[in-house]
């Protein structure tokens, strides 16, 4: 399971509901969800985000928080 996979579950989203405010289609969400390959996009981050009412930057934090700069 991908990190948004498991930010939905800890949030109890509903992966349907999300698909029809968002225009995203089911399948597109659980690829997401499941596949740590898929590359999630930024247009799709703020739509997840608003249909879930969740700011996008703590979605964002929660999901890349891990990253840091190489030196």
């Amino acid at each position: 399971m991908t990190k948004l996979g498991k930010f939905l579950n800890k949030k109890s989203i509903n992966k349907a509901s999300v698909s029809r405010r968002t225009g995203i289609s089911t399948s597109r969400l659980s690829e997401l969800s499941l596949n740590t390959k898929a590359k999630l996009r930024a247009d799709e981050l703020y739509l997840i985000s608003m249909a879930i009412e969740v700011n996008p930057s703590e979605m964002l934090h929660e999901l890349c928080g891990h990253l840091t700069l190489k030196f």
